[in-house]
């Protein structure tokens, strides 16, 4: 990806914003000091660089040359390997003891603005969203509530208005697979995409999955089926064959599930109920089998997943099936959920 890498503010005349070089990284990773709000090391960078999750175009510092004490702030994006632009923002750190608490905000929002331009620039259809992952009592615990409060304030100064609140869960083989009450689903892979694009469509309709929904409404239900078919085909690492249909007693298909992996580990990617067929309790066995299938797959340690927090159904099922609510998700983003 090639792009315009410096970039400079009115609001800090003295500042450099740009995308690091592989000389950088004795400058900036001091300041990747995990925090209430951030997971991410110094440690952790060098592992994902390796690999090609984060890379140095992704990476973008803010330095006064005059100052020779190195980088005052420091924003990461990740993406998949194949992936030409970014796909989300992991982290921002600022040099606390160099930027005073009240400029904190207005440094890293425009070190977010340099970086989201040179994205656009280079062909990114819109500034990734940034991905803040919390314990499940975030609210309960004035440091995280501080530690992201100013990074969300300095996201929304770059655009990223919207806000999402996901709920994460584990699963864990001690918890064992627990079988739903009832038994009258069948299941089936399906090799025809087309059929999970038929499938995908018909799930838009009443989903209280915030994010889908925002997007099905910008590109229409068959566009948001089709890119959710080949996201979970082509980006993520589970095999094709573990997708399942599952059907009633006469043979009619009434949802699905994705059990498949990212680069962390296995997740249930995606499961859905047909809208003619909710409220009959459906989503448990869709959800105990997408767990079988994981579980069954050499070395699964742990199945994660996540739900939004208005999506209590769903978040009842993961509690049924044995998984713990373990963290909290914030997604800020262009959009508002």
């Amino acid at each position: 990806m090639t792009f315009r890498t410096t970039f400079r503010s009115a609001d800090f005349p003295s500042v450099v914003f740009r995308s690091v070089a592989a000389d950088d990284l004795d400058g900036f990773l001091p300041l990747l000091v995990p925090d209430p709000a951030s997971v991410l090391s110094a440690d952790a960078y060098r592992s994902k660089l390796a690999d090609g999750q984060y890379r140095h175009a992704w990476t973008w510092i803010a330095e006064d040359p005059s100052d020779d004490g190195g980088p005052l702030a420091v924003a990461v994006w990740w993406g998949p390997p194949s992936q030409a632009h970014p796909g989300a923002l992991d982290a921002v750190h600022v040099d606390g003891t160099r930027v005073p608490a009240e400029r904190r905000t207005a440094l890293a929002g425009a070190l977010l603005r340099a970086a989201h331009l040179a994205f656009k620039e280079a062909g990114a259809d819109e500034a990734p969203a940034f991905h803040i992952f919390l314990p499940g009592d975030f609210r309960e615990r004035p440091e995280v509530v501080e530690a992201l409060a100013w990074r969300r304030a300095a996201a929304g100064s770059a655009g990223l208005v919207g806000f999402l609140e996901r709920l994460g869960y584990e699963w864990v083989p001690q918890a064992g697979l627990r079988a739903p009450a009832t038994a009258r689903l069948t299941f089936e892979a399906e090799p025809d995409d087309e059929v999970f694009v038929d499938l995908f469509r018909q799930v838009l309709r009443g989903t209280l999955d915030a994010g889908t929904r925002a997007q099905a409404e910008q590109l229409g239900a068959e566009a948001q089926a089709r890119h959710d078919v080949a996201l979970y085909r082509d980006q993520f690492l589970g095999e094709r064959s573990w997708w399942r249909v599952a059907r009633d007693a006469s043979g009619e298909a009434v949802g699905f599930g994705v059990p498949t992996r990212n680069h962390q580990g296995p997740v249930v990617g995606y499961l859905g109920v047909l809208p003619g067929h909710r409220g009959r309790g459906y989503i448990d066995e869709i959800l105990a089998e997408v767990t079988a299938v994981l579980a069954a797959q050499p070395g699964t340690e742990q199945i994660r997943a996540d739900t939004d927090l208005a999506n209590r159904p769903m978040a009842a099922a993961f509690e049924r099936a044995g998984y713990r609510n373990f963290r909290c998700r914030v997604v800020l983003s262009e959009h508002a959920a």
